[in-house]
Protein backbone atom coordinates (compact mmCIF):
# COMPACT_ATOMS: atom_id res chain seq x y z
CA UNK A 1 0.00 0.00 0.00
CA UNK A 2 3.12 2.46 0.70
CA UNK A 3 4.70 1.50 -2.30
CA UNK A 4 0.67 2.53 -4.31
CA UNK A 5 0.78 5.77 -2.66
CA UNK A 6 4.32 7.13 -3.12
CA UNK A 7 3.96 5.32 -6.86
CA UNK A 8 0.71 7.57 -7.22
CA UNK A 9 2.02 10.49 -5.73
CA UNK A 10 5.21 10.42 -7.34
CA UNK A 11 2.23 10.49 -11.41
CA UNK A 12 0.23 13.16 -9.65
CA UNK A 13 3.62 15.24 -9.02
CA UNK A 14 4.58 14.87 -12.61
CA UNK A 15 1.67 15.69 -13.65
CA UNK A 16 0.48 18.58 -11.93
CA UNK A 17 3.93 20.12 -13.72
CA UNK A 18 2.83 19.12 -17.10
CA UNK A 19 -0.92 21.18 -16.42
CA UNK A 20 1.48 23.89 -15.06
CA UNK A 21 -0.46 23.80 -11.69
CA UNK A 22 -2.24 21.67 -8.94
CA UNK A 23 -4.33 19.36 -9.84
CA UNK A 24 -6.94 19.89 -6.64
CA UNK A 25 -8.59 17.12 -4.97
CA UNK A 26 -5.35 15.02 -7.28
CA UNK A 27 -5.53 12.61 -4.14
CA UNK A 28 -9.00 11.44 -4.73
CA UNK A 29 -8.38 10.44 -8.56
CA UNK A 30 -8.58 6.64 -9.09
CA UNK A 31 -5.96 4.66 -10.15
CA UNK A 32 -4.31 4.84 -13.02
CA UNK A 33 -6.99 8.17 -14.21
CA UNK A 34 -5.52 10.36 -16.06
CA UNK A 35 -6.56 13.89 -16.08
CA UNK A 36 -9.01 15.40 -19.68
CA UNK A 37 -5.96 17.43 -19.78
CA UNK A 38 -3.69 15.13 -20.72
CA UNK A 39 -5.72 13.13 -22.57
CA UNK A 40 -5.17 13.10 -26.11
CA UNK A 41 -8.29 12.81 -28.15
CA UNK A 42 -7.23 13.86 -31.38
CA UNK A 43 -8.40 10.92 -33.66
CA UNK A 44 -5.98 11.99 -36.21
CA UNK A 45 -3.17 11.05 -34.33
CA UNK A 46 -4.56 8.40 -32.32
CA UNK A 47 -5.78 6.10 -35.33
CA UNK A 48 -3.08 7.76 -37.71
CA UNK A 49 -5.97 9.07 -39.74
CA UNK A 50 -6.36 11.51 -42.17
CA UNK A 51 -7.16 14.82 -42.05
CA UNK A 52 -9.93 14.48 -43.89
CA UNK A 53 -11.75 11.54 -41.96
CA UNK A 54 -14.78 12.78 -40.91
CA UNK A 55 -15.93 11.83 -37.18
CA UNK A 56 -19.26 11.11 -36.94
CA UNK A 57 -19.24 10.09 -33.09
CA UNK A 58 -16.43 9.63 -30.24
CA UNK A 59 -18.37 7.26 -27.67
CA UNK A 60 -17.48 5.15 -29.29
CA UNK A 61 -15.21 6.26 -32.26
CA UNK A 62 -17.19 5.91 -35.63
CA UNK A 63 -14.98 7.97 -38.22
CA UNK A 64 -15.66 7.94 -42.57
CA UNK A 65 -13.58 8.33 -45.27
CA UNK A 66 -14.57 10.96 -48.17
CA UNK A 67 -14.70 9.50 -51.48
CA UNK A 68 -11.53 10.63 -53.00
CA UNK A 69 -9.37 9.33 -49.45
CA UNK A 70 -10.29 5.75 -51.11
CA UNK A 71 -9.05 6.23 -54.27
CA UNK A 72 -6.09 3.51 -53.32
CA UNK A 73 -6.36 -0.04 -55.00
CA UNK A 74 -6.13 -1.36 -51.55
CA UNK A 75 -7.41 0.73 -48.31
CA UNK A 76 -4.83 1.89 -46.32
CA UNK A 77 -5.02 2.50 -43.24
CA UNK A 78 -5.15 6.35 -42.80
CA UNK A 79 -8.29 6.20 -45.06
CA UNK A 80 -9.90 3.31 -43.60
CA UNK A 81 -13.20 3.83 -41.66
CA UNK A 82 -13.69 2.81 -38.00
CA UNK A 83 -16.75 1.26 -36.65
CA UNK A 84 -17.26 0.68 -33.15
CA UNK A 85 -19.68 -0.20 -30.53
CA UNK A 86 -18.00 0.12 -27.68
CA UNK A 87 -14.88 1.57 -26.17
CA UNK A 88 -11.42 0.36 -27.57
CA UNK A 89 -9.65 -2.58 -25.40
CA UNK A 90 -7.08 -0.93 -22.98
CA UNK A 91 -3.21 -2.52 -22.55
CA UNK A 92 -3.41 -5.66 -24.77
CA UNK A 93 -0.88 -8.64 -24.21
CA UNK A 94 -0.73 -9.97 -27.49
CA UNK A 95 2.22 -12.60 -26.02
CA UNK A 96 -0.74 -14.07 -23.77
CA UNK A 97 -3.69 -13.45 -26.42
CA UNK A 98 -5.90 -16.34 -26.54
CA UNK A 99 -8.64 -17.68 -28.81
CA UNK A 100 -11.11 -20.13 -27.35
CA UNK A 101 -13.58 -22.11 -29.48
CA UNK A 102 -16.75 -23.25 -27.27
CA UNK A 103 -20.45 -23.64 -27.61
CA UNK A 104 -23.21 -26.43 -27.72
CA UNK A 105 -21.78 -27.51 -31.20
CA UNK A 106 -17.84 -27.70 -30.37
CA UNK A 107 -16.78 -31.32 -29.95
CA UNK A 108 -13.96 -30.88 -27.84
CA UNK A 109 -13.78 -27.12 -25.89
CA UNK A 110 -10.01 -25.48 -27.17
CA UNK A 111 -8.17 -23.05 -26.47
CA UNK A 112 -4.97 -21.29 -28.75
CA UNK A 113 -2.22 -19.16 -28.09
CA UNK A 114 -1.83 -16.49 -30.63
CA UNK A 115 1.45 -18.34 -31.36
CA UNK A 116 -0.42 -21.42 -32.04
CA UNK A 117 -3.18 -20.11 -33.94
CA UNK A 118 0.19 -18.89 -36.67
CA UNK A 119 2.18 -21.74 -36.54
CA UNK A 120 -0.38 -24.81 -36.98
CA UNK A 121 -2.46 -23.58 -39.85
CA UNK A 122 -1.54 -22.41 -42.86
CA UNK A 123 -2.00 -18.43 -43.70
CA UNK A 124 -3.53 -17.34 -46.32
CA UNK A 125 -3.68 -13.11 -47.56
CA UNK A 126 -7.08 -11.77 -49.23
CA UNK A 127 -8.43 -8.92 -50.04
CA UNK A 128 -11.77 -8.47 -48.29
CA UNK A 129 -14.33 -5.70 -49.13
CA UNK A 130 -16.17 -4.69 -45.70
CA UNK A 131 -19.12 -2.42 -45.38
CA UNK A 132 -20.69 -0.94 -42.58
CA UNK A 133 -24.28 -1.93 -43.20
CA UNK A 134 -25.72 1.56 -42.56
CA UNK A 135 -23.59 2.83 -45.00
CA UNK A 136 -25.28 5.66 -46.54
CA UNK A 137 -27.84 6.08 -43.70
CA UNK A 138 -28.06 10.15 -43.50
CA UNK A 139 -29.98 9.75 -47.10
CA UNK A 140 -32.69 8.10 -45.87
CA UNK A 141 -36.05 9.94 -45.24
CA UNK A 142 -37.45 10.33 -43.36
CA UNK A 143 -34.51 10.12 -40.70
CA UNK A 144 -32.99 6.29 -39.18
CA UNK A 145 -31.08 6.10 -36.13
CA UNK A 146 -27.90 5.83 -36.19
CA UNK A 147 -24.50 7.03 -37.66
CA UNK A 148 -25.34 9.19 -40.29
CA UNK A 149 -22.62 7.85 -42.70
CA UNK A 150 -23.02 9.47 -46.13
CA UNK A 151 -20.79 7.15 -48.23
CA UNK A 152 -17.35 6.42 -46.71
CA UNK A 153 -18.06 3.24 -44.59
CA UNK A 154 -16.32 0.99 -46.87
CA UNK A 155 -12.92 -0.30 -47.40
CA UNK A 156 -10.77 -3.40 -49.25
CA UNK A 157 -7.42 -3.82 -47.35
CA UNK A 158 -5.70 -7.54 -47.62
CA UNK A 159 -5.93 -9.16 -44.55
CA UNK A 160 -3.46 -12.35 -43.77
CA UNK A 161 -4.50 -14.97 -41.57
CA UNK A 162 -5.82 -18.19 -41.16
CA UNK A 163 -9.38 -19.80 -42.14
CA UNK A 164 -11.89 -20.11 -39.64
CA UNK A 165 -12.84 -23.67 -41.65
CA UNK A 166 -9.56 -25.08 -40.39
CA UNK A 167 -9.49 -23.84 -36.37
CA UNK A 168 -13.53 -25.45 -36.66
CA UNK A 169 -12.26 -28.74 -38.21
CA UNK A 170 -9.56 -28.62 -35.81
CA UNK A 171 -11.87 -29.04 -32.63
CA UNK A 172 -14.42 -30.55 -34.46
CA UNK A 173 -17.61 -29.23 -35.43
CA UNK A 174 -20.92 -31.31 -34.40
CA UNK A 175 -23.98 -32.35 -37.04
CA UNK A 176 -26.02 -29.83 -35.48
CA UNK A 177 -23.94 -26.51 -36.14
CA UNK A 178 -25.56 -23.84 -37.85
CA UNK A 179 -23.93 -20.58 -36.63
CA UNK A 180 -20.91 -19.30 -35.21
CA UNK A 181 -20.77 -16.46 -32.85
CA UNK A 182 -17.66 -13.63 -31.98
CA UNK A 183 -16.99 -12.53 -28.47
CA UNK A 184 -14.29 -10.39 -28.21
CA UNK A 185 -11.99 -8.20 -25.34
CA UNK A 186 -13.75 -4.40 -26.41
CA UNK A 187 -15.38 -2.94 -23.59
CA UNK A 188 -19.55 -2.04 -22.84
CA UNK A 189 -19.75 1.84 -22.64
CA UNK A 190 -20.59 1.59 -19.41
CA UNK A 191 -17.89 -0.36 -18.98
CA UNK A 192 -20.36 -3.02 -17.08
CA UNK A 193 -17.87 -6.49 -17.73
CA UNK A 194 -21.05 -8.00 -18.21
CA UNK A 195 -22.23 -6.62 -20.78
CA UNK A 196 -20.81 -7.63 -24.20
CA UNK A 197 -20.76 -4.26 -27.09
CA UNK A 198 -21.46 -6.27 -29.87
CA UNK A 199 -21.32 -10.01 -30.10
CA UNK A 200 -22.61 -10.98 -33.99
CA UNK A 201 -21.62 -13.74 -35.79
CA UNK A 202 -22.36 -16.14 -39.62
CA UNK A 203 -24.22 -19.35 -40.27
CA UNK A 204 -21.89 -22.24 -40.40
CA UNK A 205 -21.82 -21.91 -44.38
CA UNK A 206 -20.04 -18.14 -44.34
CA UNK A 207 -18.15 -19.25 -41.70
CA UNK A 208 -16.62 -22.19 -43.37
CA UNK A 209 -16.33 -20.41 -46.69
CA UNK A 210 -12.16 -19.67 -48.00
CA UNK A 211 -12.14 -16.33 -47.33
CA UNK A 212 -13.54 -16.07 -43.92
CA UNK A 213 -10.64 -15.60 -41.83
CA UNK A 214 -9.34 -14.86 -38.41
CA UNK A 215 -6.83 -12.35 -39.21
CA UNK A 216 -3.78 -10.82 -37.42
CA UNK A 217 -2.03 -8.52 -40.58
CA UNK A 218 -3.89 -5.91 -42.23
CA UNK A 219 -2.27 -4.69 -45.50
CA UNK A 220 0.87 -6.89 -44.49
CA UNK A 221 1.59 -5.33 -40.66
CA UNK A 222 -0.06 -5.62 -37.27
CA UNK A 223 -3.84 -4.73 -37.18
CA UNK A 224 -3.94 -1.76 -36.15
CA UNK A 225 -5.55 -1.19 -32.79
CA UNK A 226 -8.71 0.32 -33.35
CA UNK A 227 -9.14 -2.62 -36.60
CA UNK A 228 -8.86 -5.23 -34.08
CA UNK A 229 -5.48 -6.09 -32.81
CA UNK A 230 -4.10 -8.44 -32.44
CA UNK A 231 -6.79 -10.72 -33.70
CA UNK A 232 -9.76 -10.59 -36.17
CA UNK A 233 -12.68 -11.85 -37.66
CA UNK A 234 -12.80 -10.71 -41.57
CA UNK A 235 -15.89 -11.85 -43.14
CA UNK A 236 -16.10 -9.84 -46.37
CA UNK A 237 -19.01 -9.25 -48.70
CA UNK A 238 -21.60 -9.23 -45.51
CA UNK A 239 -21.95 -6.36 -43.09
CA UNK A 240 -18.67 -5.07 -41.17
CA UNK A 241 -20.35 -5.96 -37.58
CA UNK A 242 -20.14 -9.09 -38.50
CA UNK A 243 -16.46 -8.93 -38.78
CA UNK A 244 -15.40 -8.33 -35.09
CA UNK A 245 -12.71 -6.90 -33.77
CA UNK A 246 -10.21 -8.02 -31.13
CA UNK A 247 -11.85 -11.43 -30.77
CA UNK A 248 -10.59 -13.75 -28.09
CA UNK A 249 -13.58 -16.30 -28.23
CA UNK A 250 -15.57 -18.57 -30.98
CA UNK A 251 -19.17 -20.14 -29.95
CA UNK A 252 -20.27 -23.19 -32.56
CA UNK A 253 -23.91 -22.66 -31.66
CA UNK A 254 -27.06 -25.05 -32.23
CA UNK A 255 -29.29 -22.61 -33.13
CA UNK A 256 -29.10 -18.81 -34.87
CA UNK A 257 -26.20 -16.88 -32.51
CA UNK A 258 -28.24 -14.76 -30.33
CA UNK A 259 -25.39 -12.27 -28.95
CA UNK A 260 -25.28 -8.61 -28.90
CA UNK A 261 -27.30 -6.63 -31.80
CA UNK A 262 -27.74 -10.43 -33.48
CA UNK A 263 -31.85 -10.04 -32.23
CA UNK A 264 -34.35 -7.28 -32.30
CA UNK A 265 -33.82 -4.79 -35.39
CA UNK A 266 -30.47 -4.91 -35.21
CA UNK A 267 -28.62 -5.29 -38.90
CA UNK A 268 -32.01 -6.37 -40.15
CA UNK A 269 -33.99 -5.15 -42.99
CA UNK A 270 -38.31 -5.74 -43.48
CA UNK A 271 -39.04 -9.05 -44.99
CA UNK A 272 -41.48 -7.12 -47.42
CA UNK A 273 -41.53 -3.46 -48.37
CA UNK A 274 -42.86 -0.57 -45.75
CA UNK A 275 -44.06 3.07 -45.97
CA UNK A 276 -41.22 5.14 -44.84
CA UNK A 277 -41.71 5.93 -41.09
CA UNK A 278 -43.65 2.62 -40.69
CA UNK A 279 -43.24 0.57 -37.79
CA UNK A 280 -42.11 -2.45 -38.16
CA UNK A 281 -42.43 -5.75 -35.78
CA UNK A 282 -39.45 -7.86 -35.15
CA UNK A 283 -40.48 -11.05 -36.41
CA UNK A 284 -41.05 -8.98 -39.79
CA UNK A 285 -37.24 -8.28 -39.92
CA UNK A 286 -34.58 -10.35 -41.63
CA UNK A 287 -30.77 -10.50 -40.72
CA UNK A 288 -28.58 -9.31 -42.98
CA UNK A 289 -26.04 -11.22 -45.06
CA UNK A 290 -24.63 -10.78 -48.18
CA UNK A 291 -24.26 -6.99 -49.36
CA UNK A 292 -25.77 -5.08 -52.64
CA UNK A 293 -24.25 -4.19 -55.68
CA UNK A 294 -22.60 -0.52 -55.18
CA UNK A 295 -20.17 1.35 -56.85
CA UNK A 296 -18.02 4.76 -55.50
CA UNK A 297 -16.38 7.43 -58.10
CA UNK A 298 -13.08 8.03 -55.89
CA UNK A 299 -11.37 10.28 -58.86
CA UNK A 300 -11.56 13.31 -59.15
CA UNK A 301 -13.46 15.33 -55.55
CA UNK A 302 -17.15 16.01 -56.54
CA UNK A 303 -16.95 20.07 -57.57
CA UNK A 304 -14.09 19.28 -60.21
CA UNK A 305 -13.84 21.98 -62.91
CA UNK A 306 -13.02 21.03 -66.59
CA UNK A 307 -11.74 22.92 -69.42
CA UNK A 308 -14.38 22.95 -72.30
CA UNK A 309 -13.04 20.36 -74.80
CA UNK A 310 -11.38 17.84 -72.57
CA UNK A 311 -11.73 14.99 -71.35
CA UNK A 312 -12.72 13.71 -67.65
CA UNK A 313 -11.43 10.28 -66.71
CA UNK A 314 -13.04 8.83 -63.74
CA UNK A 315 -11.84 5.81 -61.44
CA UNK A 316 -13.67 4.07 -58.92
CA UNK A 317 -14.77 0.57 -57.15
CA UNK A 318 -17.44 -1.25 -57.56
CA UNK A 319 -18.39 -4.31 -55.36
CA UNK A 320 -21.66 -6.69 -54.62
CA UNK A 321 -21.62 -8.85 -51.37
CA UNK A 322 -20.65 -12.32 -52.15
CA UNK A 323 -21.31 -12.08 -55.97
CA UNK A 324 -19.28 -10.09 -58.84
CA UNK A 325 -19.85 -6.96 -60.40
CA UNK A 326 -20.14 -7.57 -64.37
CA UNK A 327 -20.70 -4.19 -65.90
CA UNK A 328 -20.31 -0.25 -64.61
CA UNK A 329 -21.91 2.49 -66.25
CA UNK A 330 -21.83 6.08 -66.01
CA UNK A 331 -24.54 8.95 -66.97
CA UNK A 332 -24.04 12.50 -67.11
CA UNK A 333 -27.57 13.33 -67.87
CA UNK A 334 -29.40 12.52 -64.96
CA UNK A 335 -30.21 8.84 -65.66
CA UNK A 336 -31.52 9.25 -69.40
CA UNK A 337 -28.91 7.28 -70.67
CA UNK A 338 -26.08 5.64 -69.68
CA UNK A 339 -22.54 4.62 -71.33
CA UNK A 340 -19.93 1.80 -70.29
CA UNK A 341 -17.04 2.33 -67.78
CA UNK A 342 -14.01 0.04 -68.04
CA UNK A 343 -14.45 -2.42 -65.25
CA UNK A 344 -11.67 -5.18 -63.97
CA UNK A 345 -11.72 -8.46 -62.33
CA UNK A 346 -11.61 -8.76 -58.81
CA UNK A 347 -7.98 -9.90 -57.74
CA UNK A 348 -10.04 -12.84 -55.49
CA UNK A 349 -13.49 -13.35 -54.50
CA UNK A 350 -15.18 -10.65 -52.12
CA UNK A 351 -12.40 -8.23 -53.08
CA UNK A 352 -13.85 -4.80 -54.70
CA UNK A 353 -13.41 -4.15 -58.58
CA UNK A 354 -11.83 -0.78 -60.30
CA UNK A 355 -13.19 1.31 -63.06
CA UNK A 356 -12.66 4.10 -65.25
CA UNK A 357 -13.80 6.07 -67.95
CA UNK A 358 -13.37 8.88 -70.07
CA UNK A 359 -15.97 11.36 -70.49
CA UNK A 360 -16.51 14.11 -72.97
CA UNK A 361 -19.27 17.17 -72.33
CA UNK A 362 -21.29 18.78 -75.17
CA UNK A 363 -20.71 21.95 -73.70
CA UNK A 364 -19.81 24.39 -70.81
CA UNK A 365 -21.74 24.69 -67.89
CA UNK A 366 -23.22 22.29 -64.23
CA UNK A 367 -23.04 18.56 -64.81
CA UNK A 368 -23.34 15.37 -62.10
CA UNK A 369 -21.41 12.01 -63.42
CA UNK A 370 -23.13 9.12 -61.73
CA UNK A 371 -22.20 5.50 -61.37
CA UNK A 372 -24.32 2.26 -61.59
CA UNK A 373 -23.08 -1.09 -61.18
CA UNK A 374 -24.66 -4.41 -62.17
CA UNK A 375 -23.89 -7.91 -60.46
CA UNK A 376 -23.58 -11.51 -61.74
CA UNK A 377 -27.15 -11.84 -60.89
CA UNK A 378 -28.09 -8.86 -63.21
CA UNK A 379 -29.15 -6.76 -60.42
CA UNK A 380 -28.00 -3.14 -60.77
CA UNK A 381 -27.91 0.05 -57.69
CA UNK A 382 -30.93 2.33 -58.19
CA UNK A 383 -30.69 5.15 -59.67
CA UNK A 384 -32.18 6.90 -55.78
CA UNK A 385 -31.87 6.02 -52.50
CA UNK A 386 -33.95 2.51 -52.12
CA UNK A 387 -36.68 1.60 -49.92
CA UNK A 388 -36.81 2.83 -47.25
CA UNK A 389 -36.08 0.89 -43.64
CA UNK A 390 -36.11 1.62 -39.99
CA UNK A 391 -32.78 1.51 -38.88
CA UNK A 392 -31.43 2.83 -42.54
CA UNK A 393 -29.27 -0.05 -43.61
CA UNK A 394 -27.99 -1.05 -47.61
CA UNK A 395 -28.59 2.09 -49.24
CA UNK A 396 -26.83 1.51 -52.38
CA UNK A 397 -27.91 3.76 -54.42
CA UNK A 398 -26.19 5.61 -57.29
CA UNK A 399 -23.11 7.34 -56.16
CA UNK A 400 -23.05 10.71 -58.10
CA UNK A 401 -20.20 13.61 -58.25
CA UNK A 402 -20.48 17.71 -59.67
CA UNK A 403 -18.75 18.83 -62.56
CA UNK A 404 -18.92 22.37 -63.61
CA UNK A 405 -17.39 23.03 -67.22
CA UNK A 406 -15.74 26.03 -68.26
Amino acid sequence: MKRRNFVGKVALGAMSGIIGTEIVFGSSMPLEYVPLFLQDNDPYKMFAKDKEMVVLNDKPWNIEAKAHLLDDRITPNKSMFIRNNGLIPENIDAKNWTLTIDGESVKQKKTYSLAELKSKFKIYTYQLTLECGGNGRSEFDPPAKGNQWTIGAVSCANWTGIRVRDVLEDVGIKEDAVYIGYHAQDLHLTRDPNKEPISRGVPMKKALMDETILAFQMNGKDIPLAHGYPLRLVAGGWPASVSGKWINRISIRNKEHDGEKMTGSSYRVPKNPVAPGEEVKDSEMAIIESMPVKSLITYPKSGALLQSGSTLKIRGHAWAGELEVTKVMYSIDFGATWNSCSLEKPINRLAWQHFSAGIQFPKKGYYEVWAKAIDSNGKAQPMLVPGWNPKGYLNNACHRIAVKVV
